[in-house]
């Protein structure tokens, strides 16, 4: 092969690689398929003839073309986000008040897939050798022992978000807060502030914090117990994605997703999704994050004390429970700032998955083509430089 060609061929393989790196990068970044989303607070509940519940159940309804996901979440003892996704866009809810004795997405033959996510205990450890091992447990704060707040003062209809702080009677918590910051969406996007999870029209956001509480011992740290339910016949894992890009959450290069599978499938149904970060301060910043890890789903054989699992799952069950422990060794610990906020991702299917920012392709794509304009650069000098002695042929010494 001569020079030229060899030289062309370069070239051609150069500028395919520049613009592959370009369209892959942007082909991700642009808007998916969107969701009408409708917030209901206590569906079906007629005042007229009943009290009020001493609890509120928000239903989020996310109309897609074809199907829809309906978002629960109640606040009857242990605080629960429930997930069904029907084939229907004409499902509806059915809830028994006042007692609450059942909810029912109907037709019940169109529910193809439910989850719920629960929150059941809060976990204070002394650590006593700064080593971040979950050790030497005090009594776990149960939430479903917290009284809640009424969700009505918060519910915000038109950005589809609400807040849920619940406070308990002890000395510690009497005059403070576990909040729940729930955000449904209608497509493709991510929140500003950090951790700045990719979300999508199949999901919902719930930002995690513990705010004001009175460390019981000197070397406080905090572990969060999780509790997931499903329907008969799904089996549970945590797996762990790495990538290069940390633009979004500076540091973390990799996001853990808790997955629903059906035995003996790898095909992934629902997802509970999350950066292994946590931050100790209400603005997230790099020097106030702070590291989480969890633990590994076990098989529980009871489900949560929740008003809205009893209510839904009637069917035997299956519950799983993880433990989040946030800090890491040497890391301040709760007293120093009375903050920590972690958050996660609710949705149905495959989690999403981030692609490259356009800064990282920006500099991958002038790291591969500047290399490659010098060599074109520099092999078109020397093939014209040498056709031209080519052409001059010998010259007399004379």
């Amino acid at each position: 092969m001569s020079g030229a060609k060899a030289l062309s061929l370069i070239s051609v393989i150069g500028v395919l690689l520049c613009i592959l790196v370009c369209v892959s990068g942007f082909m991700g970044n642009g808007v998916s398929f969107r969701r009408k989303v409708t917030l209901e607070l206590n569906p079906g509940l007629n005042l007229s003839n009943a009290a009020p519940p001493e609890f509120d159940l928000l239903h989020v309804r996310a109309l897609g073309d074809n199907d829809t996901l309906h978002f629960f979440l109640c606040s009857k003892g242990a605080p629960a986000v429930l997930l069904v996704h029907t084939n229907s866009t004409e499902s509806s809810v059915q809830v028994d008040w006042p007692t609450f004795g059942s909810l029912r997405v109907v037709p019940e033959s169109s529910v193809q897939y439910s989850r719920a996510l629960v929150f059941t205990r809060l976990w204070e450890y002394d650590d006593v050798n700064n080593t971040a091992e979950p050790q030497d447990f005090l009594p776990p704060y149960d939430l479903k022992d917290f009284i809640w707040s009424d969700l009505n003062s918060t519910v915000d209809y038109t950005l589809h978000t609400a807040l849920l702080c619940g406070k308990d009677s002890s000395s510690s918590f009497s005059n403070v807060s576990f909040c729940l910051d729930f955000s449904a969406y209608e497509s493709e996007g991510r929140e500003e502030a950090w951790p700045s999870l990719l979300h999508s029209a199949n999901s919902s956001q719930l930002r995690v914090w513990l705010e004001g509480v009175t460390p019981r011992a000197n070397q406080s740290r905090f572990s969060l117990e999780l509790q997931t339910v499903s329907e008969a016949g799904f089996q549970d894992r945590v797996d762990v994605q790495r990538f290069i890009d940390d633009e979004y959450t500076p540091s973390i290069f990799q996001v853990s997703q808790w997955v629903s599978s059906p035995m003996n499938s790898s095909s992934v149904r629902g997802f509970a999704q999350w950066k292994p970060i946590a931050y100790r301060k209400p603005v997230p910043m790099l020097e106030d994050a702070t590291p989480c890890r969890n633990s590994q789903p076990i098989p529980l054989a009871q489900p949560p004390p929740s008003g809205l699992i009893s209510a839904y799952f009637t069917h035997n069950p299956v519950t799983s429970g993880i433990n989040i422990s946030f800090s890491m060794a040497e890391d301040p610990f709760y007293g120093s700032t009375k903050f920590l906020s972690w958050t996660v991702l609710i949705g149905m299917g495959a989690p999403p998955s981030d692609s490259f920012s356009p800064l990282v392709i920006g500099i991958m794509a002038v790291g591969l083509c500047t290399p490659l304009a010098l060599i074109v650069v520099g092999g078109v000098y020397v093939c014209i430089r040498k056709r031209k002695d080519q052409q001059l042929g010998y010259q007399p010494i004379n």
